[in-house]
């Protein structure tokens, strides 16, 4: 009784000291004094740092406040958030330094060149990129960014004045604004005034999506090489300016873990990640340590997390001669929850990541000259390896295709990656490469570790286990062809800036226009086309006509009876031309070599009206990821239903449903619903695990393989990396086309690139004409997989199409619109959609 007793006293115990309020003090350093005449948090936001979960406006009030009060600081604004708010960025450093900011930043971005023997890194200050809450619902990073500007600007004494003096400090007070304010407004509504440590308690259970993504849902956090997001634009055009020596990336994780800080596991770092860039980062660690010791708190490192995927903020920094660092807290997901580690409040979390803010710049300090001299030496070997690197440079294109071709060239210019045109049209490995269609990448430049980490395929690992994706190749993701060249006789002008995408018609026509389906953009020319109600059709069999070949899924729009006037029809589709990048041209006749113009072998086509399935259940980053190409690259309406209240939908509006990943089912009677509106024509669309609930619910019926790999001699501690072996974290691989088969119209190969993060197998059907895709008998390009699940893949098919009654279900197994940058696969789900009836 007496202990039953005392466990009760120590929990009301608990309960009382977690709820007492904390002020500023409860953060800061001891024994330091403040400049009075710099704002505190509380007297600009109304509340102390901790009481609530700050939202991005108030955030970015108070850092415009010490920065009109201090002059440690400028700040700047490098654009805006899909949802209209700021991405600040704090400059921290001396008023000397200030005064001579643009000589330091350009003496800094010397080091980074083959020759800088001149430049005297005794005297250099060091350059740290601290980022915070890339993860919107990881807010105790931005909580503590608001804590940590105010002491970088009030604190006093010699100890700060050497620090600024040495740091320039780059502070991105939030690296995720739209997902920061969504969780801020989540986690604010539902506290109690009578703070509830209860894991039940709605407070800690945010609704679908969650705030850790931003306005799309995407998982910010994976852009970083990719550069796909607005937010991702702002800070890679920060690093590219300065490029740091240090960035800190500040998270969290599950509740009832501590505090992790890198080095991560030592056997899962990228190959091209220098050895002395992991010993670094445990130096590193020692200050965190160190600091965490003096607050209590506990932590650990290598081990759970890797520096592998260059993707990452934690990583991409290494891959550039910098030094990434990851900061992972245990997360409160509130205000205040019960953990295995006893109560863990909100104010506890911002403390650690306040702390081991401050023990990066203590590191930083110390270690300047020896991070420094290692940049420069990382860029020294750069230059080294070039000299004696029998690849010279790099050719990429798609002589079908100019956009995708584009923005990959859009990509490598946003990381300062120098390429050129192709001097002339050129066969090379058995590829064509037009001029125009296709650039030159030269290896000799400073940046040739980045370009070999966008290029590289890999199919060798130390390591069965990886925290992300083991495999990126942007030429496989973007399907172009690549060649490596011994001679940079092929390249021609250098680009200095990418000529924007353009589009036209030929000329005017009486009788019909035509184009192409290989560009990645006809799909938004064909929306805007049917959406205007003009009438055009589909070619199910390749002609010639006036000399030039048109290839499967050929858009025809005839001219006569239709809504717009012959001249009137012209001046739209011009439009529709330069809108959609894309060239249209005139047809004077329907004779051809081949089908004819007037042949039944030309399908019509009708507009669609597409709807997707969201919330609870559905992954939102894949539903995110389907939203943004619809909104943002095919400019198409695509309505959200949420399974919260598709009983009372109305489906018949809708000619499409797409059900991105699901993990759990629908009811009985969501699924009676969806079976009764595609039996009356609808299509249905489903990625992902949603083919295992349609083919439970037997609304197809497919044969799966499966794995029955049973762990022999495995021992109970091995458990894990035994079972962690046969997930498939993301690789590519090779798959066979039928050209002829709708679902592949617009593709000029045979062979197509697929990203692929599931083991979902579908055996082939026995009528081949029913595999258009499928994975060859050596599919793997890039990435890991292990040996059990490449025997299931091997031969498998990724893609099937059923009817019931009147319509279709179509599926994928694989995400055909991967983190926005698998441009390669994107038209398979536009054919789904606007050729689905013809499958």
């Amino acid at each position: 009784m007496r202990n039953i007793l005392f466990a009760l006293l120590l929990i009301l115990f608990q309960n009382i000291n977690a709820q007492e309020s904390v002020d500023l003090d409860y953060y800061l350093p001891d024994n330091i004094t403040y400049d009075q005449s710099i704002p505190k948090p509380q007297e600009v936001i109304g509340h102390e740092v901790g009481e609530w979960h700050v939202t991005h406006d108030k955030l970015v009030f108070y850092m415009h406040e010490l920065a009109k009060a201090s002059d440690r600081i400028t700040i700047e604004n490098r654009g805006q958030t899909f949802e209209g708010r700021p991405l600040l960025l704090l400059t921290v450093t001396t008023p000397q330094n200030h005064k001579n900011i643009e000589k330091i930043r350009e003496d800094h971005l010397a080091l980074t060149e083959v020759n800088t023997s001149s430049l005297n890194i005794e005297t250099m200050p060091i350059v740290v990129y601290q980022g915070f809450s890339i993860h919107g619902n990881e807010p105790s990073g931005s909580n503590a960014a608001l804590a940590y500007a105010y002491y970088l600007a009030a604190a006093q004494g010699p100890e700060i004045e050497r620090i600024l003096e040495n740091i320039i400090l780059l502070v991105d007070p939030a690296f995720n604004p739209d997902g920061l304010q969504r969780f801020a407004y989540w986690a604010n509504t539902n506290k109690s005034i009578n703070l509830n440590a209860d894991n039940n308690e709605r407070e800690y259970h945010e609704v679908w999506p969650g705030g850790r993504t931003n306005h799309y849902w995407f998982d910010m956090n994976r852009d970083w090489l990719p550069v796909q997001l607005p937010e991702s634009r702002a800070r890679i055009e920060t690093y590219h300016n300065w490029m740091p020596n240090i960035l800190t990336d500040h998270h969290e994780m599950g509740t009832s873990s501590t505090f992790f800080f890198q080095p991560g596991e030592p056997d899962r770092v990228h190959p091209l990640t220098p050895k002395l860039n992991q010993e670094l980062t445990t130096e590193i660690a020692t200050y965190h340590a160190k600091a965490l010791d003096k607050i209590g708190s506990l932590y650990y490192s290598e081990e759970q997390y890797d520096d592998y995927f260059y993707g990452k903020g934690s990583t991409f920094p290494d891959v550039n001669g910098g030094i990434g660092i990851l900061f992972e807290q245990a997360s409160s997901r509130g205000h205040i929850q019960e953990s295995q580690n006893g109560i863990l409040t909100f104010p506890f979390t911002i403390r650690n990541q306040f702390t081991t803010a401050l023990s990066t710049i203590e590191a930083a300090k110390e270690m300047r000259v020896k991070i420094l001299r290692y940049q420069q030496d990382f860029f020294k070997n750069v230059g080294l390896m070039s000299a004696i690197s029998r690849t010279k440079a790099l050719v990429f294109g798609d002589n079908k295709d100019a956009a995708k071709t584009w923005h990959l060239a859009e990509i490598l210019q946003r990381h300062k990656i120098k390429f050129h045109e192709l001097s002339n049209d050129i066969s090379f490995d058995g590829k064509s490469y037009k001029k125009g269609y296709s650039y030159v990448v030269p290896m000799n430049q400073k940046n040739q570790n980045l370009i070999k980490a966008m290029f590289e395929k890999r199919t060798t690992f130390s390591d069965s286990l990886f925290y992300d994706i083991s495999a990126w190749t942007f030429p496989l993701a973007f399907n172009l062809d690549y060649s490596e060249s011994r001679s940079l006789k092929i390249a021609g002008k250098e680009v200095v800036s990418l000529t924007p995408l353009s589009g036209k018609i030929d000329s005017q026509s009486n009788y019909a226009y035509l184009f192409e389906w290989n560009e990645y953009y006809t799909p938004k020319a064909l929306n805007k086309i049917l959406n205007k109600g003009i009438r055009a059709k589909v070619a199910k069999q390749p002609f010639s006509l006036d000399g030039k070949n048109y290839g499967y899924g050929t858009i025809m729009v005839p001219v006569q009876n239709q809504v717009l006037a012959a001249s009137e029809l012209y001046d739209f589709l011009n439009k529709v031309a330069q809108e959609s990048k894309i060239e249209i041209t005139a047809a004077n006749s329907g004779l051809t070599k081949g089908i004819d113009l007037g042949s039944n072998s030309f399908s019509p086509l009708g507009k669609q009206r597409v709807a997707m399935l969201v919330g609870s259940g559905i992954d939102a980053h894949g539903a995110g990821e389907i939203w943004h190409l619809f909104d943002t690259r095919y400019d198409m309406k695509i309505t959200k239903i949420d399974i919260a209240y598709f009983n009372s939908v109305d489906l018949s509006k809708y000619t499409d449903l797409i059900i991105p990943n699901m993990g759990s089912s629908l009811s009985k009677d969501q699924s009676k619903k969806l079976k009764e509106w595609v039996e009356a024509g609808g299509t249905l669309i489903g990625y992902q695990k949603t083919i295992n609930w349609l083919n439970k619910n037997e609304l197809i019926k497919l044969q799966l393989r499966k794995d029955t790999l049973v762990g022999k001699h495995i021992s109970f501690g091995q458990k894990n990396d035994f079972k962690g072996a046969q997930n498939t974290g993301g690789a590519i691989f090779e798959a066979k086309l039928d050209l002829s088969h709708p679902i592949n119209f617009g593709y000029k190969d045979d062979r197509l690139p697929f990203f692929r993060n599931t083991n979902i197998y579908i055996e082939p059907d026995k009528n081949s004409y029913n595999n258009p895709i499928q994975y060859t008998n050596n599919p793997l390009l890039s990435g890991y997989i292990s040996e059990e699940n490449l025997a299931l893949l091997k031969n498998s098919v990724p893609f099937q199409v059923q009817y019931i009654g009147k319509g279709r279900i179509i599926v994928f197994t694989d995400n055909t619109n991967f983190r926005a940058f698998w441009y390669g696969t994107n038209k398979l789900l536009m054919n789904a959609i606007f050729f689905g009836k013809m499958m």
